[in-house]
């Protein structure tokens, strides 16, 4: 995981030139010779509609409507706002109307999906997201100098996330992982470094020790990953490998977590939030990532604490957790009907310039590296939580069509029916095999 570190280290340039090739299935390596967002210059439909936008070619300004989807904090803060009236103040060639709609990165494969023509040109979505988009024919391939812009200035690992069989889909614009927030008045550094200990830390009655959130599957898996289990192998991208939750190792898993689950101490989502908690100090510690950041700092102020997700011990051995690590990226719709406007959109969101404005605004940390190497994000302590969960206690999360098709319903369910005591320590076994075939058959 250390390669994650070089995320945050300094490249050195910046291009801002943009176009793109198709979607999957296109000639991609003819975008090799664009030059400018101008140069359509491929034989796809997706540069087709670009060209025949008439702006480039004629020199006139072309009407155009951009539909842009964006998670609420975004429009928010004024980012999105702020980000449209300076592109369209950069492209002249274009009279653009804007249509700002909100789809939070983890529901934006669910809606393009629903209708690919009538979703956003740009949106953006989570990089786990993209096998079933590039699968669907959803998602443009981009070349050209966008392409050249991300690979010279994101790290090659972070770039993985945005790939395809060795094709670039999207732009990269921040790390997309979880760590630990906890409260400074409960708990301490000695604390934190393991469950048990949090768990085992003496509060007042009416304080939780920890908040459980399996959001879906996303933070339920650090507790298996983290014992050494997977899915379809370490890389997540074998199949013939199968899933190996059902084990004896996976037993005892479960059985910690229903422990967990069922521990008094232990607050659980959607029964109470945890801005309520955290507001009257009534929570010690519970996983988030950055996005979440300003709210918890308005409520605790110096009080709040950040770490990286602690060790646990289900079986007499402890094992760090890992959590899921992906990106944020910006994609483009492959039936878009103003690609080269929308290609140059997404490239100028996720230019140096916006991933630090982002940075500034909603405390969401760069990939772009020289942006991550500014002395503010340097002497950020979030930014530098962020790094060491990648680096540490992290793995990369499995992205293909069939896990991301599987996985968030199947696993979603498991903490679900431990609440509902659905699964039990007598039948644990029966529902990992159960889990097990969903999942393979």
């Amino acid at each position: 995981m250390k390669r994650f570190l070089v995320a945050l280290l300094m490249a050195a340039m910046t291009v801002t030139a943009v176009t793109g090739c198709g979607s999957k299935g296109g000639d991609s390596a003819k975008g090799d010779s664009q030059t400018g967002a101008a140069d359509a210059g491929t034989e796809t439909k997706e540069s087709e509609a670009a060209d025949n936008s008439g702006a480039a070619a004629t020199g006139e300004t072309a009407d155009i409507t951009l539909k842009v989807w964006c998670p609420q904090n975004q429009v928010d803060t004024g980012i999105m706002d702020e980000q449209q009236k300076a592109f369209a103040a950069e492209h002249p060639e274009y009279n653009i109307t804007w249509v700002t709609e909100i789809v939070g990165e983890d529901k934006c494969q669910e809606s393009v999906l629903k209708d690919v023509g009538a979703a956003a040109d740009v949106f953006l979505f989570a990089s786990d997201q993209l096998p079933s988009l590039v699968e669907a024919g959803a998602i443009a391939r981009l070349g050209g100098t966008t392409e050249e812009m991300v690979k010279s200035t994101i790290a090659e690992s972070v770039v993985a996330t945005a790939m395809v069989d060795d094709a670039l889909y999207a732009i990269p614009f921040t790390h997309n992982t979880f760590f630990m927030y906890y409260d400074k008045t409960i708990l301490d550094d000695a604390d934190i470094t393991s469950l048990e200990k949090i768990m085992a830390k003496e509060t007042a009655d009416n304080v939780y020790n920890f908040y459980f959130e399996s959001a879906g599957g996303w933070k339920l898996g650090c507790y298996y990953y983290g014992a050494g289990l997977s899915i379809f192998g370490p890389d997540g991208s074998d199949l013939a490998a199968g899933v190996d939750w059902n084990s004896e190792k996976g037993v005892a898993v479960t059985n910690y977590l229903i422990d967990l689950i069922n521990n008094p101490k232990c607050a659980y989502d959607g029964e109470i939030s945890v801005s309520e908690l955290a507001g009257d100090h009534r929570i010690g510690a519970w996983f988030d990532g950055s996005w979440n950041y300003d709210l918890y700092k308005d409520i605790l102020g110096d009080d709040l604490g950040m770490a990286i997700i602690p060790t646990f011990n289900p079986d007499g051995t402890d094992y760090q957790l890992l959590g899921f690590y992906g990106s944020k990226c910006i994609g483009v719709n492959a039936q878009s009907k103003n690609m080269q406007a929308a290609v140059a959109f997404a490239a100028y969101l996720g230019n140096e310039e916006n991933q630090v404005l982002r940075y500034e605004k909603s405390a969401q940390v760069p990939a772009n590296m020289a942006a991550g190497e500014s002395e503010a994000v340097k002497a950020d302590p979030l930014a530098t939580v962020l790094v060491e969960e990648a680096n540490k206690a992290s793995v990369a999360q499995p992205a293909n069509a069939t896990f991301s098709s599987r996985y968030w319903t199947y696993a979603g369910a498991i903490p679900t029916e431990i609440r509902s005591k659905e699964i039990t320590k007598d039948n644990v076994q029966e529902k990992l095999d159960a889990f097990v075939t969903a999942m393979t058959q």
